[in-house]
């Protein structure tokens, strides 16, 4: 009775157009009403101390580093060295859209920020070129989620805390995954691309890539930075994010001087926007979870999923089908934020690694950005492409399918994940 209280509550209030945010007050609320013990004082301290986090300090941190980067020209620079690379392949566009997501994986970590740069800088290109629209967009949309994965990462900061997780740790097995994700779609775009007739640009000389690369080292700095220094115990991920941003804000302005001081303002209120919502998210999500532990949901979900405790892979794979059907209806942030509390009981329960099951839960939530009818990441790809959702839905089914079975052979061999990630802490 209770889960269905919670659950009707919240889908409830989301079936009538109420903000996500919104809604998980209202179904903490209702849970209250239910367990017989509203009070005002309760939801609100819940709701501060949810959002009083250090470590989520990371996301606005994070958030202006993107922002900076693809008004600062960073972004720019990672494509051109990508286009110089593998521009020249058949269906070389489309290879510079996957190494470009990948490098730009590495500075931002926010999807939505690097698919409307790739789709602004490359969409264009691959339809001059020749290249059906609607797989472009839907490689662009694929490629685009490969940033919640490769640290640094929005999504890891928002699963560590609310499962008590090491993000230094999460950030680290990612790094694996994430490039697996890539080779995915790089494979499903090949076969895609053969069947498409089209002459590829000439290859660029060794001196037009050494210029690219020359041009891009800057930006190239900033992952070797963050990573190098979270393995090295150097700073905190929070710390990194601040580092991230002071060092595309140099950069932006003192050395590439494409990012002039009056739009620093929009810039700040461009993040300072995202970031408020993913706070607010965070913080109306905490009374939930909160709830969610005194009602004891965790125990009714481990005996819901009890004929499926004594094998770790039976209930792993069932736990990603369960993640991929709320992934349709859901965005990312909100999926973590109520799932995580229910779902980590479980897991400590059965024995599986933590920081395994979140890589496989954060790689599950990004391709939720790619699924219909929702799909954060598909409108962007539209809105930035002036395309009709449904053709960007058409576009992305072979790549979002290549990233599935990515995921799936994550969950039959775990090695895939954990040994890296042993590799990269030490």
């Amino acid at each position: 009775m209770t889960v269905f209280i919670f659950l009707g509550s919240l889908l409830g209030a989301m079936a009538l157009g109420i903000p996500i945010a919104y809604s998980l007050l209202v179904s903490g609320v209702a849970l209250m009403w239910h367990l017989d013990m509203f009070d005002a004082q309760i939801l609100a301290q819940n709701v501060i101390n949810g959002a009083d986090s250090f470590p989520l300090l990371a996301v606005p941190f994070f958030m202006l580093a993107g922002e900076i980067m693809n008004v600062g020209g960073l972004s720019a620079r990672i494509v051109k060295l990508a286009l110089t690379l593998v521009g020249h392949k058949r269906g070389g566009l489309g290879f510079v859209a996957i190494l470009a997501a990948c490098m730009l994986a590495a500075l931002s970590g926010s999807a939505v920020a690097d698919t409307a740069a790739l789709a602004a800088l490359l969409l264009p290109m691959m339809v001059k070129a020749g290249h059906d629209k609607a797989k472009s967009g839907g490689l662009i949309a694929s490629a685009g989620i490969i940033a919640p994965v490769i640290p640094p990462s929005i999504g890891f900061v928002i699963f560590g805390v609310a499962a008590n997780v090491s993000i230094s740790k999460l950030f680290l097995a990612g790094i694996v995954p994430g490039i697996l994700m890539g080779g995915a779609i790089a494979i499903a775009w090949y076969i895609v691309a053969k069947r498409e007739n089209i002459q590829p640009p000439p290859k660029a000389s060794f001196r037009e890539q050494l210029a690219a690369l020359r041009e891009s080292l800057w930006a190239l700095g900033l992952p070797v930075i963050v990573i190098v220094g979270l393995k090295m115990g150097v700073f905190t991920p929070t710390e990194a994010a601040v580092v991230a941003a002071v060092y595309a804000l140099l950069v932006s302005m003192l050395v590439y001087r494409e990012m002039k001081l009056h739009q620093l303002y929009e810039v700040f209120v461009s993040a300072a926007k995202t970031t408020a919502v993913i706070m607010f998210l965070v913080a109306a999500a905490m009374v939930s979870a909160w709830l969610i532990t005194v009602a004891d949901i965790p125990s009714q979900m481990i005996s819901l999923l009890e004929p499926f405790m004594g094998n770790q892979t039976l209930l792993l794979i069932a736990i990603m089908f369960l993640v991929m059907a709320v992934g349709t209806a859901m965005d990312m942030t909100p999926t973590i934020l109520i799932m995580t509390p229910v779902l980590m009981p479980v897991i400590k329960a059965a024995g599986i690694d933590p920081v395994y099951f979140g890589v496989l839960f954060i790689i599950n939530n990004a391709i939720g950005l790619i699924t219909p009818p929702v799909g954060t990441v598909l409108n962007v790809v539209a809105g930035v492409g002036r395309m009709k959702m449904d053709e960007v839905t058409r576009g992305v089914i072979p790549f979002m399918t290549a990233q599935f079975i990515v995921m799936f052979l994550m969950v039959l061999f775990p090695a895939i994940v954990t040994v890296p990630a042993r590799w990269f802490a030490g």
